[in-house]
């Protein structure tokens, strides 16, 4: 796996503002796929540990499981396996794309299109988590509970980014 992208605040081209990640996985398109549209797959990194998907423009997603969260719905944006899945989460929208590079490459990119701009530094440290998971994950090694992941690190992570000069100020799920 390697990083092109650690996570940076942009502003859309309609000027809504976002985080974005990337990597590049030496896995075929279908596996990353599954990672990311498969509830199986999802569970080993994504925020809510129980999540179901209605693959289908207009579906529902269910998010649960998670106890600093209440249980949420949200709807399909977009669908087009294996390169790309959007769908709503609270007022944000997440965007998954994914681009082969050979037969056993793919380009992984995540934008969280964010309902409020000084959520950035808040969402960037929690993806950057979530997405070492997906990294360990998709490598096959054993990787830490990321819905249980030490604190510390988080915190270390939001400072980053809020040093680095991303939007912050939002309240922090599970912290007062």
């Amino acid at each position: 796996m390697i990083t092109t992208n650690s996570g940076t605040y942009l502003e859309l081209d309609d000027a809504r503002p976002a985080v974005r990640f990337q990597r590049i996985y030496d896995h075929p398109i279908e596996k990353v796929w599954a990672l990311v549209s498969d509830p199986a797959g999802l569970a080993h990194w994504f925020p809510s540990p129980e999540i179901t998907l209605e693959l289908t423009p207009g579906g529902t997603v269910t998010f649960s499981g998670d106890p600093r969260m209440p249980e949420s719905s949200g709807r399909i944006i977009s669908v087009d396996p294996p390169r790309r899945l959007a769908f709503t989460w609270g007022g944000d929208e997440l965007h998954f794309d994914l681009e082969p590079l050979g037969e056993h490459r793919t380009r992984f990119t995540l934008t969280n299109v964010l309902q409020d701009r000084d959520t950035a530094a808040r969402n960037a440290a929690g993806w950057d988590l979530c997405l070492s998971a997906l990294d360990t994950h998709a490598d096959g090694r054993p990787a830490e509970d990321p819905h249980n992941g030490p604190a510390a690190s988080w915190d270390e992570l939001y400072d980053g980014y809020v040093a680095a000069g991303l939007p912050s100020g939002a309240p922090v799920p599970g912290k007062g």
